[in-house]
């Protein structure tokens, strides 16, 4: 493994994330669980466990990954970004005082292989990037038994690192969350290039990826600056890029008012021009829910919440009327 800290004359300086966090002993980094315990930084959340599910694959969202799959999720505490309307804060933001491993990486696996249409496990919830050693353990095990890898992620991580992670990650989703560097400094404490780096290093593996931007109005649903930024997305990621407008509502330390429906089918209109794939979540319109074509416009799956329903497929995942290439991971079962 990598090495992910180095000495900075009486500090530790972590190399994980784009913070590079100097700490002194006994001190933890931003994330709120990387310490300095005198001769390293040591991940103090090995093995510790705040989330533990069988989830639709599509709940990540996943929607062009082994869909109609379920996947083994697990998440534990903290986060390298301080976002003010983060979902999950009760786990990012507050770190408990006890911090006991719960769950062992035998375990995990045994309950992978026996969970019913499961296709692997998935590192989501909180930030994953910030339990880098638990999860590598677990994903490399999981690999040898022909599970699948899942990271759910904010994408602020250094390139190193993420070279790694990319070796035993097999699909990531992560959170693109404005398109302007000013939202990712003010709200969530963070930049947006290492994001947009992070994305493209992804995007060129090859592995499997789709993107998120959760909508808040007055701050991220300018259709200018989204018309930006699938552009980006369109040209730096691939037109086949799987794009999820998400509604937000408010929590934690955000009081905004829910997302209109008509404001995300503007910007799920706007992305449409730019991307084949384009989807609306945690919203009760139903635009922007099935998977279509994007050749000849057959429907090919029909979902409602996180029910999914395979049509017009062969068994490779092609479109049964033109033959175009819609799932490349792909079971019927």
């Amino acid at each position: 493994m990598l090495p992910l800290f180095k000495r900075n004359n009486d500090k530790l300086e972590c190399l994980l994330c784009p913070h590079y966090c100097k700490l002194t002993f006994g001190k933890t980094g931003i994330c709120g669980v990387r310490k300095n315990t005198g001769e390293k930084i040591e991940l103090i959340t090995y093995g510790v466990v705040s989330g533990y599910s069988l989830d639709p694959v599509e709940k990540k969202p996943l929607y062009h990954y082994f869909p109609g799959q379920n996947i083994l999720s697990i998440g534990s505490f903290g986060c390298n970004m301080r976002c003010d309307f983060c979902q999950n804060f009760h786990i990012s933001q507050e770190i408990p005082e006890s911090l006991m491993p719960e769950v062992t990486i035998n375990k995990i696996i045994k309950d992978a292989l026996k969970a019913e249409k499961n296709i692997g496990v998935s590192f989501t919830y909180n930030e994953p990037i910030i339990w880098f050693e638990f999860m590598k353990d677990i994903a490399e095990s999981a690999k040898r038994e022909g599970l699948h890898t899942v990271m759910v992620s904010n994408g602020f991580v250094n390139s190193e690192p993420l070279k790694e992670i990319i070796g035993f990650i097999d699909a990531f989703n992560i959170d693109l969350k404005a398109f302007n560097n000013n939202f990712y400094r003010k709200l969530t404490g963070a930049e947006l290039e290492p994001v947009k780096s992070s994305l493209k290093q992804i995007a060129s593996s090859g592995k499997h990826l789709e993107v998120t931007t959760l909508v808040i109005p007055g701050l991220n649903d300018d259709e200018k600056e989204m018309a930006l930024q699938v552009e980006w997305m369109s040209g730096e990621l691939g037109k086949d890029i799987p794009f999820h407008l998400s509604g937000y509502f408010p929590t934690y330390k955000r009081a905004n008012p829910a997302t209109p429906e008509e404001s995300l089918k503007k910007l799920f209109d706007i992305a449409s021009e730019y991307l084949d794939y384009v989807y609306i979540g945690n919203s009760q319109t139903s635009t922007g829910q099935n998977t279509l074509c994007p050749v000849c416009g057959t429907v090919v799956t029909i979902r409602s919440g996180y029910k999914t329903r395979l049509v017009n497929l062969d068994e490779k995942g092609k479109c049964t009327c033109c033959g175009n290439q819609v799932y490349r991971n792909f079971t019927i079962s």
